[in-house]
């Protein structure tokens, strides 16, 4: 690693112009003094600043104003204890070689992050792009694209799957593929990512935004029920970061209103409703391969559906609305909606792993409610709603409302540690507060104002996901004292 080039590093002998340009083309308001290969110091812009204060010339030596009082630790200092260091005022720590060489540089806000998600490929996942690239079956067609498509058919019985390119267009080929008709109802919860909404919008359909249960977080049955209206013609409900939907109830209103059900199961991979894997209660459900979902394929969707002539149809949109029997003769006006040979074989590799990234995930989800239960300030999502799996594609919590949630992400990424607020409420922003919503929205305020996501990757190792709960304990006891 050629550090000149990978950290903010200058010679001692460097003048105090050359180290400033090297300080604003880094961004991070510091430099490492090195004597050939030795760290010797570490001058801050503050440093400088006050030097030239007092008299210092910007030719003069870098050397003159660094700073000899600084911390640094072993390169082969485990990852644990270097954490340990980082506070308000120790924001970089050099790592050293047995001769003071400097190797690295920990850096909570990149090398030493704990992210709130990330994918976690470490299977066959080269191995099959690797054949995908050999045998140039790299586009839309291919033998992983069907296999993927044949795994999710074995996972959701009674479904019958298409890959396409993302969760987004997922939902919206749904909607189409389904006969949603310009000025159409379709519920949706007030708490989910936009493109709930935005899929049901571009369909020519009108969302309406329904309140959440406070418990789980997801669509309130009896809220729903009081939203449908002779324009409804689906109600999509969401199951947020994992937890599963009250499904019996969801399913019997729809059946009694001969209305349709769109799982958007985005977030719900792996998660179960009285035994039963959701995704298989609707007329159709949708799933997203995002690079922070359960499984990832990078960019990806698939859309499952009941019924053998809808998709059908879906697949004649996906592909341009081109026939299945007659190339390049179009039957309808299409989209190009659909999922590479190389995305599929990377999603096969994933569901290889399935069972044990969903144990890794119940491991984290139990730890985090073992450890943060009964703590003043915090309040957790019951552990096990009645009757559901919870597949924890995100472990949040609700903080008390004397507690400032910004200020608590902001002090946990001293440590390194990224954190996410809840979704924004959907009639709250710009493009949706002009649609109809629950006459109530009090549990959709409270939970998304309040509402914080920490670290749930399978990647987290036992001790990084510790050092998060001490690390947000500690900010919360702090806030509260």
């Amino acid at each position: 690693m050629e550090l000149s080039k990978a950290h903010p590093v200058v010679s001692i002998g460097d003048s105090i112009r050359e180290a400033l340009q090297i300080i604003d083309q880094f961004a991070k308001k510091i430099c490492y003094v090195l004597e050939g290969q030795k760290l010797v110091g570490v001058a801050t812009d503050g440093d400088i600043r006050r030097g030239l204060l007092n008299g210092t010339m910007l030719d003069d030596e870098i050397g003159s104003v660094m700073n000899l009082n600084f911390v640094s630790l072993p390169y082969s200092t485990d990852s644990k204890i270097i954490r340990e260091q980082f506070s308000s005022k120790i924001r970089f720590i050099p790592l050293v070689d047995e001769l003071g060489g400097l190797v690295d540089i920990a850096d909570p806000s990149e090398n030493y992050r704990i992210s709130i998600l990330e994918p976690y490929l470490q299977g066959n996942e080269l191995n099959y792009v690797k054949d995908c690239i050999t045998t140039n079956w790299i586009s839309s067609q291919g033998k992983y694209v069907n296999q993927f498509e044949a795994i999710f058919e074995n996972h959701h019985p009674g479904m019958k799957a298409l890959a396409v390119s993302n969760g987004s267009v997922a939902l919206h080929l749904a909607l189409v593929a389904l006969g949603l008709k310009e000025g159409e109802e379709v519920i949706v919860p007030n708490i989910t990512f936009a493109a709930s909404a935005n899929s049901v919008i571009h369909a020519g359909g009108v969302p309406v935004f329904c309140e959440i249960d406070s418990k789980t977080w997801c669509m309130d049955p009896e809220e729903a029920k009081k939203l449908i209206s002779p324009k409804t013609r689906a109600i999509m409900p969401v199951h947020l970061y994992g937890q599963p939907c009250d499904l019996s109830a969801l399913k019997n209103l729809c059946e009694q209103n001969k209305i349709l059900m769109i799982e958007d199961c985005a977030e719900a991979l792996g998660s179960k409703w009285q035994g039963r894997k959701v995704g298989t209660f609707g007329d159709a459900s949708t799933f997203s391969f995002f690079g922070n979902k359960t499984i990832s394929t990078g960019e990806g969707g698939m859309v499952l559906f009941r019924d053998q002539k809808v998709l059908n149809r879906a697949k004649i949109l996906r592909d341009h609305g081109m026939s299945e029997d007659r190339r390049y003769w179009h039957e309808v006006v299409g989209f190009n909606y659909r999922l590479t040979n190389l995305q599929a074989s990377v999603g096969v590799a994933q569901m290889e792993r399935f069972d044990n990234i969903i144990e890794k995930k119940k491991s984290i989800f139990e730890n985090y409610n073992e450890s943060l239960r009964g703590i003043v300030g915090i309040s957790l999502l019951p552990a096990e709603v009645e009757q559901t799996f919870h597949s924890n594609w995100l472990f949040g919590l609700v903080l008390d409302e004397m507690l400032d949630r910004e200020l608590i992400i902001k002090e946990l990424l001293v440590y390194g540690i990224e954190t996410r607020p809840f979704f924004y409420p959907m009639h709250k922003m710009k493009p949706y507060k002009d649609y109809k919503t629950s006459t109530s929205l009090k549990n959709s305020k409270n939970i998304s104002s309040r509402g914080l996501s920490l670290p749930s990757s399978v990647k987290l190792s036992p001790n990084e996901q510790n050092f998060v709960i001490r690390c947000l304990i500690k900010v919360i006891e702090k806030e509260l004292s």
